[in-house]
């Protein structure tokens, strides 16, 4: 009996010890607290590391998102603005399609003389006013008559200078203060003999054709008239030998000026913008960028504290441009831009710092 009593007391002990054993996984909770504790000290330690250096305590998801709207604000108000590459010449989305067809059917014209062909002023008002009069009656367009092309010339004068400082031609100038696309530059000359008391003439020459926002010459129409005859005086013929070679010449004119406009569109409608007062180069890179975003091609020209030059290829309007141009300074940092004045596909605007 003393020996089963002190054996039945071992079990018990051994029972016991079994039941009261904690289960293995009870031990996790208490790791994961340690894990937490020394995640917390290390954030603390991080943060506090980075007040010390001066640096950004931006967490991971902040970063993610700056990088999926493909800006960040920096310190300075503006926004860094990811390049967007230009898109293949003359590959054209249908809306691009459908402004481009609109803006060659309603091309605008500025027609006038060659000044430096030693024409007679009578004969060449009468060659100009003769184009006008088909632009007109037969494609229903506005014109400016040359009358009044004579009086700008002296009335602006002070204003191409001022705008300009002589950078570009007085007439590419006034075509653009005319928001005409194509400027048309008539030169001639003429033959003539008399006969029997009969007048006969004959009319000879051409018509270039100039996009007006860029002075670049697109091509020429050659022309010449039938022999024309007259019983009443040397210049009636004459004057109407030229009336007829013009006139003749005007559907080939319009339709080889759409040919050819359109062919140098392939980047866009050129627009020339000029911003006044820019001393901070980097916001004019950020302006740059994020005007790209909503045109096909921004061409950075020239650049000084005083001025930048960029030139915007788009198949949009001049107001389109000038709203885009707005929001892109508002990221830039240049809120207080204003436009100065603009004529055609020219703009002038000041930054406003």
């Amino acid at each position: 009996m003393k020996r089963i009593i002190p054996a039945l007391v071992a079990v018990a002990v051994l029972l016991a010890s079994c039941v009261s054993q904690p289960a293995p996984a009870s031990s996790a909770p208490a790791a994961s607290s340690g894990q937490a504790a020394t995640d917390t000290n290390q954030a603390y330690k991080d943060r506090a590391a980075a007040l010390v250096q001066g640096t950004s305590g931006t967490s991971t998801a902040a970063g993610a998102t700056a990088s999926s709207s493909g800006s960040t604000v920096t310190a300075t108000g503006t926004t860094d603005v990811v390049d967007v590459p230009p898109p293949p010449p003359g590959v054209l989305t249908p809306e691009e399609e459908a402004y481009l067809t609109n803006y060659l059917a309603r091309l605008q014209y500025m027609v006038y003389f060659d000044e430096g062909a030693g024409l007679d002023i009578k004969l060449a008002k009468t060659a100009v006013n003769q184009a006008n009069r088909f632009l007109i009656e037969k494609l229903g367009l506005n014109v400016v008559d040359f009358d009044q092309i004579e009086k700008n010339k002296k009335d602006q004068l002070t204003a191409y200078q001022a705008e300009t400082g002589g950078s570009i031609d007085l007439m590419q100038y006034l075509a653009q203060k005319y928001n005409a696309d194509v400027y048309v530059e008539i030169a001639f000359s003429a033959s003539n003999s008399m006969a029997n008391g009969k007048y006969y003439a004959t009319a000879q020459g051409s018509m270039k054709l100039y996009d007006t926002s860029t002075a670049q010459l697109l091509g020429s129409v050659a022309f010449q008239s039938p022999q024309v005859m007259s019983t009443v005086s040397m210049d009636a013929v004459v004057s109407n030998a030229i009336s007829a070679s013009v006139w003749n010449a005007m559907p080939k004119m319009t339709e080889q000026s759409k040919s050819l406009v359109k062919g140098s569109l392939s980047r866009g409608v050129r627009y020339e913008v000029i911003i006044q007062n820019t001393p901070d180069s980097r916001a004019i890179s950020t302006l740059r960028r994020a005007l790209a975003r909503n045109v096909r091609e921004v061409e950075q020209v020239s650049y000084s504290a005083s001025e930048t030059k960029i030139y915007v290829y788009t198949f949009k309007s001049a107001d389109k441009v000038e709203d885009a141009l707005y929001d892109a300074a508002e990221r830039a940092g240049m809120s207080d831009i204003y436009l100065v004045f603009s004529r055609g596909k020219a703009f002038t605007f000041n930054s406003g710092l």
